[in-house]
């Protein structure tokens, strides 16, 4: 197991958890507070996240991240995903569904899946994304991490994040184009026929209410394909649900796993 990882709480329950981009396995901390009497939480860091080897650049990165992360399957548990650890937990809940107890999925980036049911959302939110795109084309990518911070962050402002953590996001900004394939062109072929069918587990889809609208168009367009799927809005939440509402993610996670 080459991820690095962290473990909170000490519940009967075993849980996989894979953090967003930029993060890393302490973005749970929070969360692993909240669920830890009923869960014990194994957090992962992505590669090239938190103590995980760097990506080499020539990979496929979300099969590397899938090969990370299977090991930790040697019995069935609760998965839970956020982002684009969300559409890790994803393949691995089609690829090795015995092993998946329940799935977690807070507002997966699977953006394929709105050219088929969604084109309209996603066209918009392509038009928002206009000043990231650009700032990837141009290979500036502190600007590339200010202008993705302001889609998918906290709503904190870029100018008030920590240094530290503004370095840790920029030098991290390669890794977004690299999932690319994965999340806007389904090169790991969740749409294919019969794939997403394969999940036939207890599925939870979490989104948060003030979240931007492609995130909700997501949600909707998986919880209307899962077999056992379905969804909850945290109020008040944004993107980043489990680090800045741990409390209400952490609930509707509890209430969930007593039906799973």
């Amino acid at each position: 197991m080459s991820a690095g990882t962290r473990r909170f709480g000490d519940g009967a329950r075993k849980a996989l958890a894979i953090h967003c981009s930029l993060a890393h396995s302490g973005a749970w901390r929070g969360l692993g507070q909240v669920i830890g009497e009923k869960l014990s939480l194994t957090a992962i860091d992505l590669p090239g996240h938190g103590t995980s080897p760097a990506w080499d650049r020539q990979c496929d990165l979300t099969a590397l991240s899938l090969s990370d992360a299977a090991p930790y399957l040697t019995e069935p548990v609760d998965v839970i995903g956020h982002s684009y650890g969300s559409v890790v937990a994803l393949l691995l809940a089609v690829s090795r569904p015995e092993m998946v107890r329940s799935l977690t999925l807070i507002e997966p980036v699977f953006f394929a899946i709105t050219k088929v049911d969604a084109p309209d959302a996603l066209a918009r939110f392509m038009h928002v994304s206009k000043p990231y795109e650009a700032a990837l084309h141009k290979g500036d990518w502190e600007d590339a991490a200010r202008a993705f911070n302001r889609l998918w962050g906290s709503g904190v402002a870029w100018a008030d994040i920590p240094a530290a953590t503004r370095r840790y996001m920029t030098d991290r900004m390669h890794l977004i184009p690299a999932q690319h394939a994965a999340i806007l062109d389904d090169s790991h072929a969740l749409l294919a026929p019969g794939r997403l069918a394969r999940a036939r587990m207890p599925v939870l889809l979490i989104k948060g209410a003030q979240s931007p609208e492609i995130a909700g168009s997501i949600v909707d367009a998986l919880a209307h394909r899962l077999p056992d799927a379905r969804s909850v809005t945290i109020a008040g939440a944004g993107h980043m649900s489990p680090i800045t509402h741990p409390e209400a993610v952490g609930q509707a996670l509890l209430s969930f796993l007593k039906m799973a």
